[in-house]
């Protein structure tokens, strides 16, 4: 019987269908010919395994499972411009100033305080001792807060007492040293109720400053914002429930000496419940709260309730208190010794003039004044209007986490919470994993295998990518290059973050070609998903065990992903790595990535200005490179499966590649020149330069030897080599040599950073003399009834001066009359290190110290170093000085005064 046409078009369409009848064997030859076929025509090969069953059990791929890959170019694009839209919504956040409503008398007026600020930097440096400091100042913030005082509300009383006060105490800061200072100035300025108030909330600023430079932002501006706020709450006619401390305290940059002197004996200070520190570590921008606490959750509530600009993160606390970054501020005396709890507030943007003579009214935005005055007055009101700060103790429970979203609004949160909260998601995503694991048996192990080949391959990018990063960085460092991109930052991106993102593309690119040659691509973007989740897991339950707050970034990196992974899982094994996948999945990474990168943004900030000033040690450029490879790291974690899913990624290495050698050609033959003196945007080289005379003095008194020079440090890692070929008599022959056997090796440290700054220069010169020089004398020695030695000196010299101490073998200090009594030593260098500076007026200094051990040694029991620093008046400079700076280029800032050491040995 005959079939029809259409019946046997029917037959032979259903037996096209129809899968080939092989055996096993021969249908695994057939589909590795295919996959070798369709490898080299850059076609999707056959899956290797997948969530059905593996190859080799002879079962076929499920009809309608697609094996779809991306275009190599329009992905790379896609990505790029994904990243650099993210970076200018990050760039155009960090720049947005809101101005308040300055022309409402009860709002704060930025025009005012800008007044304040432009009048106290007239007065020129404000140095500890001198008289611009101790005297033209404080009688210009007196005459304004008198003012102030007239025109206030009958419902407030204002108080003004100046503080002299005479201290000591030590800090663990640097190493370890101790301080002592005479008759320093504070101005405390009491704003309270008719009726008065017990407890009271503290506004904390300086006005003192380092020399050659008028402190603009460090911190003039912020004792303007304090008049202003002092001005506007004085008017008002609402009653405050708290009194408001205003102090302008007058030797922060002498080791924050002026806020212990306030707070261990003021009488006001006992009525201190919460304070507000003002400081700066740039010029100008936006005001960061990189402090809070400690335990005291409340006032971040309270910040966030009131701010009207938030602007701060728990991160950069954490990264703070680390000590990495080398600075402190009044903060941590207030915290450490009054246990006031408070908030630290400063300015970061542009740090590389932070501490320079640019540091100037007119760098300083009249924005950035009303934002900053905005906030802090609001967060004051908040703060003096509750009772919350009198019952401060009640509320210490644990740290908060903290930060902002694109400095809109601020997230918080106690950390307990925090911890519950990561736990959780992390065990969420470790559920996911394990439903992947909890199938046959078969399925579960091979799974398992190729996870941890997966997570090896990961952990080889890394490692490969970070050695060849540092091998770069150092060689950069080794030809004197380093520095490269300090004023052309964009220099690092391509230099070291082209190399990073080329080296890590590169490993997975073999591994894919090689390992994976007849993988399914859908398979290998889930399972190198798989495998940065778990290990963001890990990382955020760990981080969280070590008490460590900043673990919100993981939870972050974790859910997120995971639930862009369940709304993109089912187009990409259906469909393969479409259009609609893609654009799925970077909407749903949008927030961390954009938080992320908003996170990088102000990491780099703060971190690339201290390069230029981080020491002779560090090579700047091993660190660039180590941030920028966890940079690069970070970002492509949940990338890393577009490579997997791409069709190739020759274009990409070979664009990467060029990149990177073209800007290393570059770097190498000199053309990124690391500093500039461009007055619109300067980026200066830092040296810190002394001419001094030396003395070493026998055990019998007698001078043993003396000599005077020029002594200079270059606060960078180029030391002074970029200065050699405009003056050619700077170079290697003069570098200084260790004096062995003296303290901070017999240098006029003026704080113990030796450790840090290593290689200095020494050019000799003719003696200084200066006006007032040191007296120096051993007033008494005797035994003390428990045998031991008791020292008693006196010491008359300048306003800034350093003691150092250096014990000889067998003998040990076991009490002085500094700090608290006890002896602290420095862990950088071993040596005892006494910074000293005082007012006018000051007394004579006296001091003792009691050494136990034998004094028969013909070697004596102890080192003593007298070292006496001019940093301001008519002995700041020597002729020789003046005319060797006059010299430098106009790229170099010299911070530079005149010195003497005085060595002795008992």
């Amino acid at each position: 019987m005959e079939r029809s046409s259409a019946a046997v078009s029917a037959v032979r369409r259903l037996r096209s269908l129809a899968p080939p009848l092989h055996n096993n064997n021969q249908q695994q030859q057939e589909q590795q010919q295919q996959g070798r076929r369709r490898w080299q025509h850059q076609e999707p090969p056959k899956p290797r395994w997948g969530k059905e069953e593996e190859e080799r059990d002879g079962k076929q791929k499920p009809a309608g499972r697609a094996s779809k890959t991306l275009p190599e170019l329009a992905t790379a694009l896609v990505l790029l411009f994904y990243l650099l839209a993210l970076r200018g919504l990050v760039q155009v956040s960090f720049q947005q100033l809101l101005t308040g409503g300055a022309g409402d008398p009860a709002e704060f007026n930025a025009s005012r305080a800008r007044k304040y600020l432009e009048n106290i930097t007239a007065i020129g440096p404000r140095i500890v001792g001198s008289p611009e400091n101790e005297i033209f100042t404080v009688d210009y913030l007196l005459k304004q807060v008198k003012a102030i005082e007239i025109k206030s509300n009958h419902a407030h009383k204002i108080s003004v007492d100046i503080q002299r006060p005479t201290g000591t105490f030590s800090i663990n800061f640097l190493g370890g040293f101790t301080s002592y200072y005479d008759n320093i100035t504070n101005i405390a300025v009491k704003l309270e109720p008719r009726e008065g108030a017990k407890h009271a909330v503290m506004l904390n600023c300086h006005f003192d400053s380092l020399p050659n430079t008028s402190g603009a932002s460090d911190d003039a501006i912020s004792c303007s914002v304090m008049l202003e706020i002092l001005h506007t709450l004085s008017k008002s006619s609402e009653a405050l429930q708290q009194s408001v401390i205003f102090l302008f305290n007058g030797a922060e940059e002498s080791i924050l000496q002026a806020s212990h002197g306030f707070i261990t004996q003021h009488p006001w200070a006992k009525s201190v419940k919460a304070f507000i520190n003002l400081e700066a570590a740039g010029v100008g921008g936006k005001e960061l709260v990189f402090q809070t606490g400690p335990e005291n959750p409340w006032l971040v509530q309270a910040y966030i309730s009131a701010a009207k600009h938030p602007f701060g993160s728990i991160v950069a606390q954490e990264v703070f208190q680390t000590g990495v970054i080398p600075a402190d501020t009044d903060f941590r005396i207030y915290r450490d010794f009054g246990n006031v709890p408070g908030i630290d507030l400063a300015f970061i943007e542009n740090g590389y003039i932070y501490h320079t003579k640019y540091d100037t009214v007119d760098r300083i935005l009249t924005d950035s004044i009303q934002r900053a005055g905005d906030n802090i007055l609001a967060v004051l009101k908040y703060l003096a209007k509750s009772d919350i700060a009198t019952k401060s103790q009640e509320y210490r429970h644990g740290n908060v986490v903290f930060f902002d979203v694109l400095g809109m609004f601020i997230l918080a949160y106690p950390a307990r919470v925090g911890a519950i909260m990561n736990c959780i998601i992390a065990s969420v995503a470790m559920l996911y994993l394990g439903k992947k694991v909890l199938q046959a048996r078969k399925r579960a192990i091979n799974y398992l295998k190729e996870f941890a080949i997966a997570l090896g391959f990961i952990v080889l990018g890394f490692l490969v990518t970070l050695i060849g990063i540092l091998l770069v960085a150092v060689f950069i460092s080794l030809i004197g290059r380093s520095l490269c991109w300090y004023t052309h930052y964009y220099v690092s991106y391509f230099l070291y973050g082209s190399a990073a993102l080329a080296t890590l593309i590169f490993v997975h690119t073999l591994a894919k070609k090689f390992y994976y040659k007849h993988a399914n691509e859908q398979f290998l973007g889930e399972l190198f998903f798989d495998v940065l989740l778990a290990l963001w897991s890990i990382s955020g339950v760990l981080l969280t065990y070590r008490g460590i707050s900043s673990a919100y970034l993981c939870a972050i990196w974790v859910a997120f992903p995971l639930l862009t992974k369940l709304m993109t899982y089912k187009e990409l094994k259906e469909k393969g790595a479409t259009v609609k996948f893609v654009t799925v999945y970077l909407l749903g990474m949008f927030i961390p990535y954009l938080y992320l990168m908003y996170l990088i943004r102000l990491i780099f900030e703060m971190l690339v200005p201290i390069m230029g000033r981080s020491g002779s040690e560090a090579p700047p450029d091993v660190v660039m490179g180590i941030f920028i490879v966890v940079v690069c790291i970070i970002l492509s974690s949940y990338l890393l499966s577009f490579i997997y899913l791409s069709r190739s990624t020759k274009v990409t290495l070979i664009s990467l590649t060029t990149i990177f050698i073209v800007t290393f050609i570059l770097v190498c033959s000199g053309t990124f020149f690391p500093f500039s003196s461009d007055l619109a945007d300067p980026r200066p080289k830092r040296m810190l330069i002394q001419h001094l005379n030396r003395r070493f003095h026998s055990l019998d008194g007698h001078l043993e030897k003396s000599d005077s020079g020029i002594w200079m440090n270059g606060m960078d890692y180029s030391g002074i080599s970029l200065i050699t070929p405009h003056l050619p008599e700077l170079n290697d022959s003069i570098a200084a040599t260790c004096e062995e056997g003296s303290p901070l090796c017999g240098f006029p440290w003026i704080l113990p950073v030796n450790y840090f700054y290593r290689k200095t220069w020494y050019l000799p010169a003719p003696a200084i003399t200066p006006q007032n020089p040191v007296h120096f004398q051993l007033l008494s020695k005797e035994q003390t009834q428990w045998d031991s030695t008791k020292l008693t000196f006196e010491v008359i010299g300048s306003s800034h001066m350093a003691l150092y101490l250096r014990l000889h073998q067998g003998s040990t200090l076991s009490s002085w009359s500094l700090g608290n009594g006890t002896p602290v030593v420095n862990s950088l260098n071993g040596d005892y290190f006494v910074y000293y500076a005082h007012g006018l007026h000051a007394r004579p200094w006296h001091f003792w110290i009691e050494l136990k051990g034998s004094d028969k040694s013909t070697k004596g029991m102890v080192t003593l170093a007298i070292v006496n620093h001019y940093i301001f008046g008519e002995d700041q400079m020597s002729s020789q000085l003046h005319a060797l700076l006059e010299r430098f280029p106009n790229w170099i800032y010299p911070l530079s005064w005149t010195s003497t050491y005085d060595q002795f040995i008992f």
